[in-house]
């Protein structure tokens, strides 16, 4: 009987939780903060994706240049 209390408490709290996020979203949205903090995250997003794909450039030069350092040293001596 106590697990069927306690599946009902856990419920309920989701419930709660659920209508409060929705609160809360409804409230961001009649403020209009909706609309900046997806400016902030698409740019945020624009930024580190620009740092990612110049690390991946220099990553691949340095790979590049590595692997032709241990063609040479691997080549057989004249």
């Amino acid at each position: 009987m106590h697990y069927v209390y306690s599946f009902l408490a856990l419920e309920l709290a989701e419930n709660r939780a659920r209508e409060a996020r929705e609160a809360h979203r409804a409230a961001l949205a009649s403020a209009g903060a909706s609309e900046r903090t997806s400016f902030a995250r698409r740019t945020l997003a624009q930024g580190l994706a620009a740092v990612s794909r110049g690390s991946a450039a220099a990553v691949r030069r340095l790979d590049d240049c590595v692997a032709e350092d241990l063609g040479q040293a691997f080549a057989p001596g004249k």
